[in-house]
């Protein structure tokens, strides 16, 4: 942002340019206003088109035959209600308000709330970050606030959880005081007793020279606390003794929604004393060590950071946090992480994901990495509050990292390529905790859109049909011929089923690994071809579902796979819950393992590696069609779609190799392309642009 506020400023000075940056910062803020307000308003409608009975579930524990307004008894008395007994008596209204315009006024209410939450959170930028980031900052966080978790929790639940959020950020960014006024502390205190844990806040005026403040957030905190023992002694008697003891109001501590230290303990199968003299040794050391880390950000003027961080901490050491209780970690993003601009953007990635997505989309379904799925915002929050390295405001590269290093390809054949002039090549790595983020979240969306392109048995048997008429046309109807003659052979038929099983991913995964490691710009290069290739193939899924051979009825095919399949019964047994059996136009096996085969025929040293990636493809394509789990000409569209992933690539960003001299500060394509023989090639290899880009950017 600093670099490119110069290069505004340039034009201003140079007298030309700078009203059409202006101008598009306008039309970025009114593009960016108006996805909040859509996200917004689809929020609202997904809630209010449902059922009365559906929506806002936990607002039964208001308006409910059982609910708080209707129980002369216990607060607790249901089972259902969680929150303290100060936020029983003061949001009785709230719920009456609620239960007259049935879920409208609350709903409505909490979209508010979100709106605010957006607005306030981009006033506290620190001063460093520009007017133009400011102006843009308020719609992307309510867009990324109405896409977390813990708000569509909120609006699709009917909590109220945002509430002290809000209490806290107005308390701190809003209202201030920092003569030592008592408002901030008012608000916060008021926070507190409606979720206890906020009280860790005070320590943090404390820490940073309000002690007055603090001092009032205990106060305020100690009053309403009290004012609910003498109206309800009974029901503040079992908040004490069931939630602060860890017991739990509502669910069960130890579900995966408790995403605090005391919830992971207990899944850990740890309970009685021994959890609980953890879990206070734990939330002691998760205390001092993240009140200090975020003392010292808000003495570096970093407060939004500071509030994000003691929030992650209250987080960790509360005895339930459930999802909607995790707005703080969102409000991390705030930090900067990274000596290097490539690198700046990971922290803001992983912690979007992590609030966007469920824990099963980001990892895999592997008994090793259970704990960590379940407990990923936890971790989040921990990491946040106790070890993210977020740089301070003194550092050389707060304000400017080490620079990017950017190439050129070379000159396309067309004039017009590439059409992405803005997709600038780079031949470093790229971080590889995001690629595999975004290689297992794309493939879980993939696999997604994937199954729910699903069509319907008569349309995806009238396309096989057609399929076939066309290869008998062709005379390339062999599928048959080659399935009875595999099952007819014992050792071909394991052999092929062998292989369609096991190196559909293997091999593709192998070969990016390879070039990520020995040749990070083509692997770039590949990795976008290989996703171009994919998404064209979820479209051909889409427009065209398509019944494989084998569960084409009367035909004679012979699974051998999956074994025998019930074609008589629509969802073909137990295959149908795992993938979508008419995603077979075009067949990814084969257009993977011909991407596979493609990318070691041009990048490979060795004429032998050559010939071996070839035998990829060729086996693939022998298995599919044996083993009758897809047609020839699936194949064909497998082909289809990988040449036009390569053909994109190609079009948008130019050239697979490299113009020599093109790295940001480096040599001179006729000086770095000299050779021995002081001729230039005017080419150069990734492993040199890489070298004399790193120089460059140490000088």
């Amino acid at each position: 942002m600093a670099n490119a506020e110069q290069g505004v400023r340039g034009s201003t000075v140079a007298g030309s340019g700078f009203g059409s940056v202006e101008g598009g910062y306008g039309v970025a803020r009114a593009v960016l206003w108006a996805l909040a307000a859509g996200l917004a308003v689809r929020q609202a409608v997904a809630v209010l088109r449902l059922p009365p009975g559906e929506r806002l579930l936990d607002l039964e524990t208001w308006i409910g035959d059982n609910g708080v307004l209707h129980v002369s008894g216990s607060l607790y008395e249901s089972g259902k209600f969680t929150g303290t007994p100060f936020a029983g008596l003061v949001l009785k209204p709230l719920g009456r308000a609620a239960e007259q315009a049935l879920g409208v006024a609350w709903t409505l209410g909490t979209l508010l709330l979100v709106v605010a939450l957006g607005v306030v959170a981009a006033r506290a930028l620190p001063g460093t970050v520009s007017r133009r980031t400011r102006l843009l900052a308020a719609p992307v966080a309510i867009s990324l606030l109405m896409l977390s978790l813990p708000v569509r929790n909120s609006f699709h639940l009917g909590q109220t959880s945002i509430i002290p959020v809000l209490l806290v950020l107005v308390g701190f960014f809003v209202v201030r005081g920092e003569r030592g006024e008592p408002g901030p502390g008012l608000l916060i205190g008021l926070g507190a007793a409606l979720q206890p844990v906020v009280l860790v806040f005070a320590p943090l005026l404390w820490l940073t020279g309000r002690r007055r403040q603090a001092l009032t957030t205990v106060g305020t905190f100690a009053l309403c606390t009290t004012l609910a023992w003498v109206a309800l002694p009974s029901d503040s008697w079992t908040y004490v003794t069931r939630h602060l003891a860890g017991a739990g109001l509502g669910e069960s501590p130890d579900s995966l929604a408790n995403q605090s230290l005391h919830g992971a303990l207990l899944r850990l199968g740890l309970e009685g004393p021994l959890e609980i003299a953890l879990f206070v040794v734990l939330a002691a050391a998760v205390c001092f060590v993240g009140l200090r880390r975020a003392a010292r950000y808000a003495l570096d003027g970093q407060l939004l950071l500071a509030v994000a961080i003691t929030g992650c901490v209250a987080v960790a050491i509360s005895p339930t946090a459930w999802q909607h209780q995790l707005l703080w970690l969102l409000l991390a993003l705030v930090g900067r992480v990274g000596t290097r601009a490539a690198d700046r953007p990971v922290w803001p990635v992983v912690v979007v994901i992590v609030m966007t997505l469920p824990g099963r989309m980001m990892l895999p379904n592997m008994t090793v990495l259970h704990f960590v799925r379940d407990n990923v915002l936890l971790i989040t929050a921990l990491a946040a509050a106790c070890a993210v390295p977020f740089l301070t405001r003194t550092s050389p590269y707060f304000a400017r990292p080490i620079p990017t290093v950017y190439v050129k390809p070379v000159a396309a054949r067309w004039r017009r390529i590439p059409l992405a002039p803005f997709w600038r090549r780079l031949v470093s790595r790229p971080n590889l905790l995001l690629e595999l983020l975004a290689i297992r979240v794309g493939y879980s969306v993939y696999s997604h859109i994937r199954a729910a392109a699903t069509g319907g048995r008569e349309a995806a048997e009238s396309h096989a049909q057609q399929i076939l008429a066309i290869e008998e046309a062709l005379g390339i109807d062999i599928e048959r011929w080659a399935n009875h003659a595999v099952v007819k052979a014992s050792w071909a038929e394991g052999f092929f089923d062998f292989y369609y099983t096991s190196f559909h991913f293997v091999v593709p995964l192998a070969i990016l690994a390879v070039l990520y490691v020995r040749r990070p710009a083509d692997y770039r290069w590949a990795r976008a071809s290989l996703a171009f290739a994919t998404l064209l193939a979820l479209l051909g899924f889409w427009l065209y579902p398509l019944a494989p051979p084998r569960l084409m009825p009367g035909l004679g095919y012979i699974d051998t796979v999956h074994g025998p399949q019930d074609l008589a019964n629509p969802d073909y047994g137990p295959m149908t819950t795992i993938t979508n059996q008419y995603a077979a136009m075009p067949s990814l096996h084969f257009g993977w393992s011909l991407w596979c085969g493609i990318v070691i025929v041009l990048l490979a040293p060795k004429m032998w590696m050559k010939l071996l990636g070839l035998l990829h493809p060729l086996f693939t394509v022998c298995a599919i069609v044996a083993t009758a789990n897809h047609w020839v000409l699936d194949a064909a569209g497998g082909a289809l779609v990988v040449g036009l992933g390569f053909a994109l690539t190609y079009v948008l960003a130019g050239p697979r190799r490299l113009q020599a001299g093109a790295a940001a500060g480096a040599q001179p394509a006729d000086d770095a392309g000299k050779g021995a023989g002081g001729k230039s090639s005017g080419i150069m290899t990734a492993l040199d642009v890489r070298e004399e880009g790193t120089k460059s950017a140490v000088r």
